[in-house]
């Protein structure tokens, strides 16, 4: 395993556009720091819907004061991948990619040790910006491990001529739905409320709507999967069991943080049933000292609290409380 001997002033887990935000707020410091991600430069978006459009306009989006200029009102997934790549590159940040982090542990009353796939570092301070795009919420049923299941969806081809269920009555699900039913998909919804969201986007409600009341898509409300295999999907409606012909199952639950990795570190919650970490919302210094939050895990849970727009103040926030502290002493 490789050892970098540098000792980092502060080292940014999450190569999201939040911890970039943090890396150039670092480099504009004068502070020692790297990013650390598991997988390509802005993961999470690399892994939308290869056709998403952004519900924000460009400029909300922006970091580091490089302008994003879009062709539409609203960026698309390809265009915003585009942006962060400028910006990486043209603030030359020091970025460590496909590099996961196993372990991090207190080295000393000063520096915290961090174990990776690819190496071992040393920091005074730490950002976990970590988002919460990679841990799928599991319906836990027989058969969810099975190829068909999928939690993440990018396209509507694959699934042309194929009897699809999709999972869940949120803006994902119902973008899935019509996106794969007007692309040639024999969609049928499975959802546990009894009508779909109210927060589903007000321009696309109407038309999911419309679509379930004339039984173009079908929709079983109240409803939930309890087993799937090869063929077949079986759930349980208000009327009782059904089983469905079944090729592909989208289930597009939800997405949560990486609480077990907070934890690992020392990271408490609060007891509000939302595991909202405990951190200070002027500094975003968590209860451990030097680790910080940045970004959407901020939220626990409430994954829509906090967006790219109104979380860039965070890697502000962590690097002036840095600069102020490490001049005080």
């Amino acid at each position: 395993m490789k050892n970098d001997i540098t000792i980092y002033d502060i080292i940014i887990i999450g190569a999201g556009p939040i911890g970039l935000a943090c890396g150039i707020a670092a480099k504009e410091a004068g502070l020692d720091y790297t990013i650390i991600d598991k997988g390509c430069l802005v993961n999470s978006l690399y892994n939308y819907p290869l056709n998403m459009t952004f519900f924000s306009t460009s400029e909300k989006l922006e970091i580091g004061q490089v302008p994003f200029i879009s062709h539409g009102n609203k960026p698309n997934r390809f265009e915003a991948l585009e942006y962060y790549r400028r910006v990486a590159s043209s603030q030359q940040l020091e970025v460590k990619l496909y590099e996961a982090v196993h372990k991090v542990v207190k080295k000393n009353k000063e520096a915290y040790s961090i174990t990776t796939a690819k190496g071992q570092y040393t920091t005074k301070a730490l950002v976990l910006a970590t988002g919460f795009y990679d841990l799928p919420y599991l319906m836990d049923v027989e058969g969810e491990t099975l190829p068909k299941v999928k939690h993440y969806y990018d396209e509507p081809h694959p699934y042309f001529g194929q009897k699809l269920v999709v999972v869940g009555a949120a803006n994902s699900a119902v973008d899935v739905a019509l996106e794969t039913y007007r692309k040639g998909a024999e969609v049928t919804m499975v959802i546990r409320e009894s009508e779909v969201l109210p927060s589903v986007k007000y321009w696309v409600k109407p038309d999911i709507e419309n679509r379930i009341k004339e039984g173009a898509i079908k929709a079983y409300f109240d409803s939930k999967i309890i087993k799937i295999d090869d063929r077949t999907v079986e759930i349980l409606t208000p009327e009782g069991q059904k089983v469905l012909d079944n090729d592909f199952v989208l289930a597009m639950t939800g997405y949560k943080p990486n609480f077990e990795f907070m934890e690992s570190i020392g990271i408490g919650f609060r007891e509000d049933g939302l595991r909202t970490p405990i951190y200070d919302e002027v500094s975003n210094e968590t209860n451990v000292e030097n680790v910080f939050l940045a970004g959407v895990v901020c939220g626990g849970l409430k994954t829509n609290k906090w967006f790219i727009e109104n979380s860039r103040v965070h890697a502000e926030n962590i690097i002036a409380h840095l600069v102020r502290k490490w001049k005080l002493d």
